[in-house]
């Protein structure tokens, strides 16, 4: 059957606005976030409903057409890219945006999958709660996609992942059939709980087309303060004293190297008067939705508690909401700032709290060893033993040979590395397609070998984004 044929058919079960088949507008879907693959599709599908969505699963299972889900494109791993065969459709969620109920009593939301991640914070926000997941892209990103890539963001040291937020989902497996179970539920231990199932999989074991998510109440109150390191001071160490004092009150604790902070600086337009200390930075914000407690006071103790031990240089409590602005400003605008720079190899670190120090140790001689002139961008989510170890290219190199040079070598260090002390290669990016040799590479052989049951098992066609995270089940294979 010819591709037109193909787009015909698809179209007969989608309204006007449901199908792109023009060559340039289907180019802006079909290259992924950091631009480094470009994959191909004959039509893009654009549902509005989610019985449009089981309608198009049927149809491309019987057609043995391959659909890959597309939320807001940011998958810095080509998650939500085609590969180069042709032979698959994207399924972009962008018409599926509604924010379905918001009820305040049981503090959650029911959203479409496609409702993008900053418009249910402000749907949250307008009945005086909080959607805890907060991130770079959440301009544009998704919910279907933060669900699919367990996506985490700056304050999961206090509300945890996307996963810890999920209580209930309705998703499309690759039969059709529709898997509803939005329900707003803390406790409900009736069986399997299949919507965890989703969660990360990126769209290879089901379409999400919704989800109930978990609200929190709205700080009313913030301390945000700016700390500069001292020469060695131990991040795991501080986290804990900030932790254990500010009664469990902490959501952000950002560390930044000097490198990231003057990337960020010259993105910024008009840059606060904050700067790095010999070991670098950290932002950290305590919120309390009480207007009683005195979230200044309680950081101004932490503070002096962190100076008495000689961790930090000097501290600055911001004193306005334009302060406040200003500090994160800097912490935001890092990637932004490593994008004017030429970009960076972006490597999404997780280790344990108390192995940090030891990895950045580590990877610095790695680094000094494998290139003396590289330099690096780190920062990250330290709070939760996230960093991101950027190895800047070069001004005058190619973006793209000098990626692959860092990955084929230098990178598989790092990760040997953040392996060796119980960490992994990927801690808020996902796997995708660009990962997946990583996985084969890092994972556990009986880990691997489930996930690659249980993707035979919901997808035995193999239609749903065929060729990400995990190859199926193969009977009489080790992994």
């Amino acid at each position: 059957m010819s591709q037109s044929v193909h787009v015909h058919a698809f179209r007969d079960v989608l309204d006007g606005g449901g199908i792109v088949d023009d060559p340039e507008r289907i180019a802006t879907y079909t290259t992924d976030q950091r631009q480094l693959f470009t994959g191909s599709t004959f039509a893009v599908l654009k549902p509005a409903t989610t019985k449009q969505v089981a309608d198009i699963v049927q149809l491309a299972a019987r057609l043995g057409i391959g659909l890959v889900p597309q939320g807001g494109n940011t998958s810095y791993c080509g998650g939500a890219t085609p590969d180069a065969s042709g032979r698959q459709m994207i399924l972009s969620l962008e018409r599926m945006d509604r924010i379905r109920e918001i009820d305040p009593v049981s503090m959650s939301i029911s959203v479409d999958a496609g409702a993008i991640l900053k418009n249910v914070q402000d749907a949250a926000a307008s009945v005086g709660l909080l959607l805890p997941l907060s991130l770079g892209a959440e301009g544009s990103c998704r919910i279907g996609g933060n669900i699919g890539s367990n996506a985490g963001g700056l304050s999961v040291v206090r509300y945890g992942m996307t996963r810890d937020l999920l209580l209930g989902i309705e998703a499309v497996l690759s039969d059709g059939t529709v898997v509803s179970d939005m329900r707003k539920l803390r406790k409900n231990n009736t069986g399997y709980d299949i919507k965890q199932c989703f969660v990360g999989s990126e769209g290879t074991l089901g379409i999400v087309t919704g989800a109930v998510l978990r609200l929190a109440p709205m700080p009313a109150r913030r301390a945000t303060a700016w700390l500069k390191l001292a020469a060695g001071a131990p991040l795991a160490e501080l986290l804990g004293l900030v932790r254990r004092e500010s009664a469990e009150l902490l959501t952000t604790f950002e560390f930044m190297t000097a490198r990231s902070i003057a990337l960020a600086t010259d993105a910024t337009t008009n840059p606060p008067s904050v700067d790095a200390g010999p070991g670098g930075a950290v932002l950290v914000e305590l919120a309390s939705s009480s207007s009683h407690l005195d979230l200044d006071g309680l950081m101004e103790a932490v503070l002096g508690e962190a100076v008495e031990s000689g961790w930090i240089e000097d501290a600055f409590l911001a004193q306005s909401r334009a302060q406040r602005a200003a500090m994160w400003e800097v912490r935001e605008n890092i990637p932004e700032g490593e994008k004017r720079r030429n970009g960076s190899v972006k490597h999404d670190i997780s280790v344990p709290l108390s192995a940090i120090q030891r990895f950045l140790d580590l990877a610095g001689s790695q680094v000094q060893a494998y290139g003396p002139d590289l330099e690096l961008s780190v920062y990250g989510h330290v709070g939760d033993g996230n960093l991101h170890y950027n190895v800047l290219v070069p001004p005058d190199a190619d973006r793209i040979e000098f990626t692959r040079q860092i990955e084929s070598d230098l990178s598989l260090q790092l990760y040997d590395t953040a392996a060796t002390l119980g960490g992994t290669f990927s801690a808020e990016h996902g796997v995708g397609r660009f990962k997946k040799h990583l996985l084969e590479k890092y994972g556990d052989a009986g880990r691997i070998a489930a996930m690659r049951r249980i993707k035979t098992a919901f997808d035995p066609s193999e239609i749903l984004n065929p060729g990400a995270v995990v190859r199926p089940f193969e009977p009489g294979s080790v992994r």
